[in-house]
């Protein structure tokens, strides 16, 4: 159904806010992932805000829906979005990185409420939802598993050898959204190591896929609630994204997968951003 217009306008100002905090997280003159995590603003906001069944009061609740980052450097972006649903004060988000810090480069399960995995290294996200999709088919849960990958990411086999595990259980519960923002730490994935076309592989390996416009919320929304009614095969939502998006300076650039923003740049950032 399409969302409301209080719906539609408080999801696009909840993804600004996310952007806010990626910005101020980093800072300036120190090195962060701010491309990754702006690229999956709208969808992380969708996920926590719309869609996803979640208790930040008891982030441990059995009947939880569960959301992996699989291109775990985007923490921050999961890290504002735990904060502003409650699962911790804001002002942790001032200490990223710090020694002993509940938020660290990359999602840790022990030491974050909410984390659902450690995803440091890339290419395991998608097998560690598919045991967690295949545990609540066996348990007879309902509840359902989010996996965002990223596009430079999916050049591992491990992700290969999971989707076709997913597609043979028919873990259906299994919702997968692929980033798909074209550039990676080193350059345009295209010049790197070439995985397309993607819409097509996981159509040949059984999946339901559906590609979307990543930073269009009615777009996130609808696709996720199709979602709920795929039956007998897990589903890919192929997000067309922009590296960096929102932040004019960084977007499309390699150099901001992670990259240290000036004074000058961390400044216009914020301003974008600020309510």
């Amino acid at each position: 159904m399409p969302l409301t217009s209080d719906q539609l306008a408080r999801l696009t100002r909840i993804a600004k806010k996310l952007r806010y905090h990626i910005v101020t997280m980093i800072g300036a003159g120190k090195p962060g992932h701010l491309g990754g995590s702006c690229s999956i603003a709208e969808i992380v906001a969708v996920l926590y805000f719309y869609k996803m069944r979640h208790n930040p009061k008891d982030p441990s609740w059995p009947d939880r829906d569960r959301f992996l980052l699989s291109k775990g450097h985007a923490a921050l972006a999961q890290y504002a979005a735990l904060a502003e649903c409650g699962y911790f004060p804001n002002e942790h988000l001032g200490t990223l990185k710090e020694l002993g810090s509940i938020l660290q480069g990359h999602p840790e399960k022990r030491r974050t409420p909410g984390i659902e995995a450690y995803t440091g290294s890339l290419g395991q996200g998608l097998s560690i939802a598919c045991g967690m999709a295949m545990a609540g088919k066996i348990d007879k849960k309902d509840y359902k598993v989010y996996c965002i990958l990223g596009d430079g990411e999916i050049a591992e086999g491990q992700i290969w050898e999971a989707s076709m595990t997913a597609a043979f259980y028919k873990l259906d519960k299994l919702v997968a959204i692929l980033d798909k923002n074209l550039v990676q730490a080193s350059g345009p994935i295209v010049e790197r190591y070439d995985t397309n076309p993607h819409p097509e592989k996981w159509r040949a390996f059984g999946w339901h896929v559906m590609e979307i416009d990543g930073h269009d919320i009615q777009q996130i929304a609808n696709a996720l609630d199709q979602a709920d009614h795929v039956k007998g095969r897990p589903t890919m939502i192929v997000a067309h994204t922009v590296k960096g998006k929102g932040v004019p300076f960084a977007e499309g650039k390699a150099d901001f997968h992670h990259g240290i923003m000036t004074k000058e740049q961390y400044q216009l950032a914020r301003q974008l951003f600020e309510e």
